[in-house]
């Protein structure tokens, strides 16, 4: 056995030294740090941000949370817990920012936590609006070069007619004003969790709050957890990159809020819900490219001291994706008895189910044929005029307004299509029908090509602002034609 001098030892093991020490470090693991109160982190740790963890990927992602009970935004930068925070954050890192449930209170009583209401530049005392906290927190997160995550607060467990209730304040409102102002990520959480909630319905929900209507059990903060991370996948969001197996189970929530879908303004009040697509509602429903859908002139025909006009209708949308989606079971979650449903549907139906558009198309007709899961378009119109009636509401059905199509001097009607379709519907079930689409042909006919063309946005589909007037004033002619006019007593002069 040959042996070796002990110099021999020593020079290998300098040898092996200097190798280790030109390996470089290994880069610190990404990390999101979660900034929030007691239902992201309490002393029991049955926030939402404890379980948070197990839904992503130890080895690749650290989850940080750095939430504390009883903090608003502005006690949260005050007592310095954000300026600790933002001195350990790096480029990479992320950070979910979420508050609201303690920002509502006197600024000047015990526990002096409560900040201005909005999110403007105006200071009382040295204390600023829940905006101005939330931008700073934005910003910060920034300037280290970590990506900051707007979350609405997470709902209470308080309920009204079968609802939960949606968001204590306007502190999800305001949260997502500076998301958009400042060009930030948002998920709307607390439409999420409300719409699960009310999917399992009260007594079920109830279980997850055993010490009050706003701390949850174990369950209820894993179950909120799970929906941050459904909300993040529905926004997208980079940080889905680094979720767990547990992680990778959880569907992604709808994300709705960047449509900026109003809701009833007045619970106390009766609503008219407004669906449809964007000849309805065109965008944001703020005359973007010049376009502008009936549904929002027809705000002025309705007395707001006695109805609510929602107008939920989302451009693009088929009869069969308005029902299909998150649209249509938004608009269910919010309405009560003695609502209405105004629909009007036809213009993304048509085409052939194997081609671009084919995943918004539905079959010729009205009656029960099926193909695969894709049914005719008169039966999803009985599908909304079936659960809205399940919830005690009222439906009405409009046919589909026109196009600035011309032919032989007259505008073409869809009598044959889906304009007869509708009404053949309306006519089963009974429901209330105005044929929108020959109100207004025969107004386009009687001005003529010249004076119609001001009233399009685009060269046939989307209506200018005077446009949109024209025919919302043509729904308010139909309805006063019904030999009942369900909303007779909601309109301005009635």
């Amino acid at each position: 056995m040959a042996t070796y001098p002990r110099r021999f030892f020593f020079l290998l093991l300098l040898s092996s030294a200097a190798a280790l020490a030109q390996e470089p470090p290994a880069a610190p693991l990404p990390a999101v740090f979660i900034a929030g109160d007691s239902t992201a982190n309490n002393s029991s740790g049955k926030g939402w941000g404890d379980p948070f963890g197990a839904y992503f990927d130890a080895a690749r992602i650290k989850v940080v949370n750095r939430a504390r009970g009883g903090r608003s935004a502005r006690t949260f930068f005050d007592e310095g817990l954000w300026d600790k925070l933002a001195a350990d954050l790096k480029p990479g890192d992320f950070v979910l920012i979420q508050f609201g449930h303690n920002d509502g209170g006197a600024i000047d009583r015990p526990p002096a936590r409560g900040d201005l209401p909005g999110i403007g530049e105006e200071t009382a005392a040295g204390i600023h609006t829940f905006g101005w906290y939330l931008r700073r927190f934005v910003n910060d997160a920034k300037a280290h070069g970590a990506r900051p995550i707007l979350l609405s607060l997470t709902v209470r467990n308080i309920w009204r007619d079968g609802h939960v209730e949606r968001g204590s304040g306007k502190f999800a409102q305001w949260s997502q004003d500076v998301a958009e102002a400042e060009k930030v990520p948002f998920v709307d959480l607390t439409n999420i969790i409300a719409d699960e909630y009310e999917a399992r319905g009260e007594p079920a929900v109830n279980p997850l709050f055993p010490v009050d209507h706003t701390h949850t059990s174990a369950e209820g903060a894993d179950l909120n957890a799970r929906l941050v991370v459904a909300g993040l996948k529905g926004i997208r969001s980079p940080l889905i990159g680094f979720v767990s197996k547990k992680g990778e189970a959880v569907s992604a929530a709808p994300s709705l809020a960047s449509l900026h879908l109003p809701a009833p303004a007045n619970p106390d009040l009766p609503t008219l819900f407004l669906i449809g697509d964007s000849t309805v509602r065109n965008g944001h429903g703020d005359g973007g490219n010049g376009q502008w859908g009936w549904g929002e002139p027809i705000f002025d025909h309705f007395d707001p001291a006695k109805i609510n006009v929602v107008n939920r209708a989302v451009g693009g949308t088929s009869s069969r994706t308005f029902y299909r989606g998150a649209y249509w079971r938004r608009v269910l979650n919010m309405m009560k008895p003695g609502d209405f449903v105004m629909m009007q549907f036809g213009h993304n139906d048509g085409g052939a189910l194997d081609g671009p558009q084919g995943y918004r198309v539905t079959l010729p007709g009205w009656g029960d044929e099926v193909q695969g899961d894709v049914h005719a378009y008169g039966w999803y119109l009985k599908q909304f005029m079936a659960e809205t009636r399940a919830k005690g509401a009222t439906p009405i059905v409009c046919s589909l307004v026109p196009r600035k199509t011309w032919k032989d001097g007259a505008i073409v009607r869809s009598s044959n299509g889906y304009g007869r379709w509708a009404a053949e519907v309306a006519k089963a079930e009974h429901a209330p029908f105005i044929d929108l689409n020959e109100i207004v042909a025969k107004q386009y006919d009687a001005l003529g090509p010249e004076k119609v063309d001001p009233l399009f946005a685009d060269p046939h589909t989307h209506t200018s602002r005077s446009g949109a007037e024209l025919n919302a004033a043509s729904v308010v002619l139909g309805l006063q034609g019904l030999e009942q006019n369900p909303l007779a007593g909601y309109l301005k002069g009635h």
